[in-house]
């Protein structure tokens, strides 16, 4: 039997695991939609963009329902002060998402231009909101959200969606589109030909430089201009219970572990170098490659995100005291580890059932595609 401390480490692992598999496979359909507009110039260019998603849309969706049902279970009052905090930027992203199903089952049920373009607005609607929203909730983790827990425990929120929109959120929310963008254009490369992956390299080279440049442009930010949270007592191994501890505010507290830990400085960097070597395997015909790259720099900028957090997951910025940490945010131990069995047996088969689908699905998308299966595509 595992200890608490050792439970609540893990289950803080897997939820960044799962937040990768949704930033890697949704990430590059949300892509792909951003793109929609800015790579398809005519009808059929719009419809190779959808059909080389239209497989494995919905699947990817799974790790979104994924993520929200691992936070709900193991991290129940980071689930409460979340959407009690973040509920009008929760309800825009599932509005959004809304038109995603509605865009691609109805878009070509009418051979009309209005028509499809008023479905292609929906699907880029759908595409774009979702990762910009959740860049700028991850910004405001780093700002602390303003949340306090009463001594019942109950939780009270002071805040308003318009402050969710400071500078170093929108650049956060940038920087996760550009994310999604660079992995829409280099699965873009991999499932289509001629001029529409041209303009998906294209995409992926603007799109790695502002990576680049934003996440740097962030991490500069937090050292110079952003107060870190630093945790000064708690037991660890105790209840979960926010309001035993103690909880420091310091300037470049954010930058702690990697001053203690100049290793840790690798996940960081590589989530630079990664943009760069993405497009430059691209730019070789090196696509599954590329796709690899831009997928290890999903990984590289969330667990960055996670290392700078640690142990915090939802600092508080009107009640230090209150803020949420892997330690006193989780359910209990007998549910970590019911939920910690369940995970090791099903996360491996929904793996490989995701990896076999995408192989048995590979080819190229093209307009000959689309002649050839008119009636069975989008």
């Amino acid at each position: 039997m595992l200890d608490y401390e050792t439970l609540r480490f893990i289950w803080w692992l897997l939820i960044g695991v799962i937040l990768v598999a949704f930033m890697v496979t949704d990430g590059f359909d949300m892509g792909v939609g951003c793109l929609l507009p800015l790579i398809a110039r005519n009808d059929d260019e719009r419809r190779v963009l959808i059909n080389s998603v239209g497989a494995h849309w919905e699947g990817n969706q799974v790790w979104l329902i994924l993520a929200g049902g691992a936070l709900f279970a193991a991290w129940p009052r980071v689930y409460a002060a979340a959407f009690s905090g973040f509920y009008v930027a929760m309800i825009l992203v599932l509005c959004a998402l809304f038109f995603r199903p509605l865009a691609f089952d109805y878009r070509g049920k009418i051979a009309n231009a209005r028509w499809r373009a008023l479905w292609d607005t929906g699907l880029v609607i759908g595409s774009l909101v979702p990762p910009v929203v959740f860049g700028i909730a991850f910004g405001n983790l780093f700002l602390g959200v303003p949340f306090a827990f009463t001594p019942q425990l109950h939780v009270d929120y002071f805040g308003t969606f318009w402050q969710l929109l400071s500078p170093f959120a929108l650049l956060c929310g940038l920087l996760s589109l550009s994310l999604v963008i660079m992995q829409g254009g280099v699965w873009l490369q991999l499932k289509t030909e001629g001029v529409i992956r041209q303009r998906a390299l294209s995409a992926t080279r603007h799109s790695a430089l502002l990576i680049v440049i934003c996440f740097l442009l962030a991490g500069y930010w937090l050292w110079a201009g952003v107060d870190g949270f630093v945790l000064l007592t708690q037991d660890a191994n105790g209840p979960s219970n926010p309001l035993l501890k103690g909880v420091a505010i310091l300037p470049g507290a954010w930058m702690n572990h990697f001053i203690r830990s100049p290793l840790l400085l690798i996940i960081p960097l590589l989530g630079m170098i990664l943009p760069i070597l993405a497009f430059y395997a691209c730019l070789r015909g090196q696509t599954i490659r590329g796709f690899l790259f831009a997928s290890l720099t999903q990984a590289c900028v969330i667990f960055t995100a996670g290392i700078t957090l640690f142990p915090f997951v939802m600092p508080s910025s009107v009640s230090p005291l209150s803020s949420l940490t892997v330690w006193d945010s989780t359910s209990s131990q007998m549910t970590l580890e019911i939920m910690l069995v369940i995970v090791l047996i099903f996360l491996p088969i929904v793996l490989l059932y995701t990896l076999w689908s995408y192989y048995k699905m590979l080819g190229r998308i093209n307009l000959e595609t689309l002649r050839r299966n008119d009636h069975e595509l989008y």
